[in-house]
């Protein structure tokens, strides 16, 4: 009975710092959403307010760095779910174009400037090319938040963090490969054999083996086994990659990369997800415990000096990537401001015992912390660069149109304007987008639409506009007033035109269709949606539908 007891008292002692972490973390991200913060940033204070006062070492044990170590690679699980081989093959020019641009150009900066300053040169290289990388949840978070998904500036951003994600998977070969000792190029050239064998298997497993396993798990009709299965492929996988020699996170990416391809990815993600948002927060609380607070409290003013920093140079280097792409300046200063903070794969990186051992701790905690605070501020400086570029593009206007000669006419670019916009783009069909508030105006041509501000109720824009010229209307501004001044404008000059006019709900359709109208309720789940199909309809045109955004998929995981 006493050794029960005894044993009760140490798995309650060995438990209880995560139990600790996991109620702390919950307040962490409370209190980051209510100050409209990535959570990110509030588990990282979380672990240096700890470590502040005195506590860090009550939660090193080794649960929490088994838990840590699982959110990392259910991190690199969810990626890889994401790396779909059609839907690179899809966007194969923007991923591997405009993205290893950008990183050339932003990471080999950084590297260059960390070498220049006399760090060694392993971590001038995976460190440098680290600070190149952009936050994937900070920037995808804002882009959902501000219905960007599939505007230019968005799926560029998209495609540009998915060749980031690549470059962060061999970051991490390469940090693993300095783990095995010797100078770094034999050893990241073994590690790359290694690693491509292992994405062989991954694609033999996605082609042969994943459909019949999960085709056999459904007829089980358990939830519970389905989330088993999740969580070995992911902890299997990581595991097989540790066994010969390479990092734990490759496998878990490759694990998921085997599932992307699935018609049971969706349901996967579902599962895997709750857990790694969980085991990843004790990673970055981790992260923040092993900070020593006399560094920043002693560098404060320096910490400051590296986070303004970092943002200034890194919005730089993506505005030059940008142009160099053959961006407009207007574009490239929305782009590079979007993706001008640091990322969560720097802190896995910098968080390596043979990398962050390359360095001292000082510097490195200064680093940390300024990427941190590089994260916390990116919605104010995105909205800088997003309202200077608006500011640019509202400039003197082109001698021709954009959409001169288009059948179609957009009044108006809220989210069913935009989604008929780049539906239009992608098909190749030509249009003429108007947007007559001058602040939806300013935020659309910041956003890569070819816009033009304009009262389409006033008579006097309509021979500017050509109207006579167009085969459809769309009229897409949520504003049901306006709506009503504008058609019997339409009905008297173009009285042949395909009138479509998308509403915020019902109330007014009925009003609408017996004006001769073609109503759509554009509120709501798939309202956008049905406002595209009534105008492909009206062109008698079919419909090529490109390949699922990142954020699409995500919405598609949450439906279900």
């Amino acid at each position: 009975m006493a050794g029960e007891i005894h044993d009760a008292h140490s798995v309650v002692a060995t438990i209880q710092p995560a139990i600790t972490l996991l109620g702390l973390g919950i307040g962490a991200a409370l209190v980051s959403r209510a100050c409209r913060l990535n959570p990110i940033v509030g588990y990282l204070g979380l672990g240096l307010g700890i470590a502040t006062l005195g506590y860090a070492d009550d939660f090193s044990g080794p649960v929490v760095a088994a838990m840590a170590e699982a959110g990392v690679m259910f991190l690199l699980f969810n990626l890889g779910l994401h790396f779909s081989l059609g839907r690179i093959r899809a966007e194969a020019a923007n991923i591997f174009g405009f993205g290893s641009l950008q990183m050339l150009v932003a990471g080999g900066t950084f590297a260059l400037l960390f070498w220049a300053i006399g760090l060694p040169l392993e971590f001038a290289i995976i460190g440098g090319f680290a600070m190149g990388l952009s936050s994937t949840a900070v920037v995808i978070g804002l882009v959902r938040e501000r219905d960007q998904e599939d505007c230019p500036v968005g799926r560029a951003a998209q495609s540009i963090l998915i060749f980031q994600d690549i470059a962060a998977i061999l970051l991490l070969v390469a940090a693993g490969a300095l783990s095995t000792g010797g100078t770094m190029a034999p050893a990241l050239g073994l590690a790359g054999l290694k690693a491509l064998a292992a994405f062989g298997v991954a694609v033999i497993f996605a082609r042969y083996l994943t459909g019949p396993l999960f085709r056999l798990i459904a007829r089980a009709g358990s939830s519970e086994v389905y989330t088993a299965t999740a969580l070995f492929i992911a902890l299997a996988a990581g595991w097989a990659t540790g066994v010969v020699g390479l990092s734990l996170t490759l496998g878990a990416f490759l694990g998921g990369m085997a599932v992307a391809d699935s018609r049971y990815r969706i349901l996967v993600q579902a599962e895997i997800d709750a857990f790694r948002g969980l085991f990843l927060s004790f990673f970055f609380i981790s992260v923040g415990l092993g900070i020593d607070p006399a560094i920043v409290a002693d560098n404060w003013l320096t910490i400051i000096g590296a986070a303004l920093g970092l943002i200034v140079l890194k919005c730089l280097l993506n505005v030059i990537a940008g142009l160099a792409n053959r961006w407009s300046v207007p574009g490239s200063i929305q782009l590079g401001f979007l993706l001008g903070q640091g990322s969560e794969f720097a802190l896995v990186l910098f968080a390596i015992p043979t990398v962050a051992g390359l360095v001292e701790s000082e510097p490195l905690a200064i680093l940390v912390t300024a990427i941190a605070i590089s994260m916390a501020v990116t919605p104010f400086v995105s909205n800088v660069g997003r309202k200077l570029a608006g500011k640019l593009r509202s400039g003197p206007p082109d001698e021709k149109m954009e959409g001169d000669n288009g059948p179609v006419v957009i009044i108006g670019l809220g989210p069913a304007g935009r989604a008929v916009a780049d539906a239009l783009s992608y098909n190749e069909i030509d249009f003429l987008a108007v947007e007559p508030d001058h602040a939806r105006f300013e935020q659309a041509i910041a956003d890569g639409y070819h816009a033009h501000h304009a009262h389409p109720a006033d008579p006097r824009s309509w021979d500017a506009l050509g109207m006579e010229r167009r085969q459809v209307l769309v009229v897409a501004t949520g504003n049901v007033a306006l709506t009503r001044d504008l058609t019997p404008l339409v009905e008297e000059r173009l009285p042949a035109i395909h009138r479509i006019v998308a509403l915020p709900t019902s109330e007014a359709e009925n009003e609408f269709e017996e004006m001769g109208l073609v109503p759509v309720v554009s509120g709501g789940e798939g309202g956008p949606e049905r406002v595209v199909e009534k105008v492909f309809s009206a062109l008698n045109v079919e419909r090529k539908r490109p390949a699922p955004s990142r954020a699409q998929d995500e919405a598609a995981m949450e439906a279900a």
